[in-house]
């Protein structure tokens, strides 16, 4: 879980999610999931209100940006 209202990784340090909670999450939802991308959501919307200084493009892309693309 993040430390917040910081959005840190509680075990590293660095910005959650960090590479081990990316990898952790994909495996916990199967891959890049209609659940996972929702439960990303909800934290995006948390962390933006608890870092108002977090700019809205850097935020979307450190919460959804590295989910994997469904291909068609």
């Amino acid at each position: 879980m993040p430390d917040t209202p910081s959005w840190t990784c509680g075990g590293c340090g660095e910005e959650w999610p960090c590479a081990t909670k990316q990898s952790q999450l994909l495996a916990e939802y199967g891959g890049a999931s209609t659940g996972l991308a929702v439960y990303l959501g909800s934290c995006l919307f948390a962390a933006v209100e608890d870092l108002p200084a977090l700019p809205v493009g850097r935020a979307r892309n450190r919460f959804l940006g590295w989910l994997p693309r469904a291909r068609y």
